[in-house]
């Protein structure tokens, strides 16, 4: 199994902390970057900013991505990500409150490819990341991030 590390863009301290205490209990091993914003989401996949130098080679296994973010917003995160071959097919599964039809909707446009509703209450919330580590990480296949 490849280990590359989880890039999580989660502004909300709780909602962070609640995430990574999931992915602890699960046993999920990968490696955890944790971006506050959609900017810093953006330096880390290019190496700017604070991230300039980075091996970005090196791209996260998958992206768990909030919405409603400061400075750029998850949309616009995903929108220039499509938009770069070298982050184009990297997994993005948006991590929500929003139940938003119109925001399920904008983000599989921009090329998402899972939409997840925050569950409220933290079992529930466990189990949702045990089955999205247990798809994204272990069955899932990314695309090669060297083309032939």
């Amino acid at each position: 199994m490849d280990n590359e590390p989880i890039l999580l863009v989660e502004d909300n301290p709780d909602d962070e902390a609640l995430t990574l205490r999931a992915l602890k209990k699960n046993n999920i091993k990968n490696e955890v970057i944790v971006a506050h914003d959609g900017a810093e989401a953006l330096g880390y996949l290019f190496g700017t900013g604070m991230y300039a130098g980075r091996d970005t080679q090196v791209m996260p296994q998958v992206i768990l991505l909030d919405l409603k973010l400061p400075k750029v917003d998850g949309f616009e995160v995903l929108r220039q990500m499509r938009s770069d071959p070298r982050t184009k097919l990297v997994p993005v599964v948006i991590l929500s409150s929003s139940n938003e039809e119109l925001d399920r909707t904008a983000g599989y446009d921009l090329g998402a490819n899972s939409y997840i509703r925050k569950p409220v209450e933290f079992n529930d919330f466990i189990e949702a990341v045990r089955q999205l580590g247990l798809y994204w990480l272990i069955l899932n296949r990314t695309a090669p991030t060297k083309r032939p």
